[in-house]
């Protein structure tokens, strides 16, 4: 999901440099029927934006998630919730 997101903003020409964007990820997994499963996922992306990079990045997070394989693969078996911090540079 990190890289489909940082794909979605090079679109817009938002840099994604180790220092700028980071992704945390975490995951339940719950005993569903006597078997485990993973039954959420949850994302969490830091990225530091210039003046005026904001829109584009908040439009690169509302749409990557159509366009990540990982995540088309997971829906609707996994619960997927993501957020996005933008810190002014």
């Amino acid at each position: 999901m990190m890289g489909t997101m940082a794909s979605v903003l090079a679109t817009r020409k938002i840099r994604t440099h180790t220092d700028r964007f980071h992704t945390a990820v975490e995951g339940d997994i719950e005993d569903v029927g006597g078997v485990l499963k993973i039954t959420e996922i949850r994302v969490h992306h830091r990225l530091k934006v210039r003046a005026g990079e904001a829109a584009d990045a908040r439009w690169a997070f509302e749409n990557y998630l159509e366009k990540c394989p990982g995540a088309m693969s997971v829906i609707g078996c996994i619960r997927i919730e993501h957020d996005l911090d933008l810190i002014a540079e």
